[in-house]
């Protein structure tokens, strides 16, 4: 059974003094099966698991579509039971902000004014200001969140590690369909072509991983994941926001060692963002083996090694 709750005095009586080992997973609903593994995840490491559903305008540009995001509380609540939450905190934005947008947010540093940052003025301020609110109302000992936000992931994980938040944080692999496509609530937006086009978004991570692993270096890899962009998207409405390689705090990337490929476009009028830990291997370790293949489906001539 999973109790709804939409006020903070609710929240409080429902968890209850002896809630053990409490997980929460924050969402703004329209809620699939990425969801559903952060919850799974969270049901197998905790006592009680606590869904937070809440579309927060302070996130959202005044562009951007929080009129239009979607609300399927029914459906998400149908999710929430079968995956093994034990309570669902939804409450209006009256109860989160109940004296308007808040005077004092969140800054996220540097690094927030990067990436989505940089695309999303203001974004991640909205971002941090909930998930310190949600925090500090849940309590909780651990905290889920997918990698498919990543950028998100490391400023959370930076701001539990700065004010010193007695809370876990920890990340779950992106879930995709079998084709490849990161499971996003916005790919609901997508028109069959679009959906199409958006493949392409996934094909560059694997091309830009490629060739990080066959020891190309950061730079070569980056461009080997532009061209399989360009190329995935040559007949579609698609727009390439950033394409980067950092190592795994976002940082420059490494000469060698583990790594993150991040991409961000727009396909019609719907932006994703999606992508894929890496491994840059040493330059000069590279072979020639299958793993050449993406660059030749592509028309194009296998990168030099460097």
């Amino acid at each position: 059974m999973t109790d709804v709750v939409r006020t903070r005095d609710e929240l409080v009586a429902a968890i209850g003094p002896a809630a053990g080992r409490v997980a929460v997973v924050m969402t703004m609903g329209a809620l699939h099966s990425g969801h559903e593994a952060l919850i799974r995840s969270a049901r197998a490491r905790a006592d009680q698991v606590i869904v937070t559903i809440f579309v927060n305008p302070l996130q959202f540009g005044p562009n951007e579509d929080f009129d239009r995001y979607p609300r399927t509380l029914d459906a998400d609540l149908k999710v929430c039971r079968a995956a093994g939450a034990r309570l669902v905190f939804a409450p209006a934005a009256a109860e989160m902000y109940p004296s308007g947008e808040p005077m004092v947010r969140v800054s996220p540093g540097p690094l927030g004014e990067e990436l989505e940052g940089a695309s999303r003025p203001g974004f991640f301020h909205g971002v941090l200001t909930v998930v310190l609110k949600l925090l500090n109302l849940v309590r909780p000992d651990v905290a889920y969140f997918g990698e498919k936000d990543y950028q998100q992931l490391v400023l959370i994980r930076r701001m539990v590690q700065d004010l010193n938040l007695p809370v876990e944080v920890i990340g779950v692999p992106t879930v995709r369909e079998a084709d490849g496509l990161a499971l996003s609530s916005r790919n609901r937006y997508l028109t069959g072509a679009e959906r199409q086009a958006a493949l392409a978004l996934f094909a560059a991570l694997r091309v830009g991983a490629d060739a990080a692993e066959r020891g190309l270096g950061a730079e070569a890899a980056v461009a080997a994941a532009q061209r399989a962009f360009a190329h995935g998207t040559a007949a579609a409405n698609a727009k390439l926001d950033y394409l980067v390689l950092t190592d795994p705090d976002l940082g420059p990337a490494p000469a060698a060692g583990p790594g993150r490929l991040l991409i961000a476009a727009w396909v019609g009028t719907t932006r994703l963002i999606d992508n894929t830990p890496v491994h840059l291997a040493a330059s000069g370790a590279r072979q020639t083996t299958a793993a050449d293949e993406p660059l030749r489906q592509l028309g194009r001539p296998t990168m030099p090694q460097i």
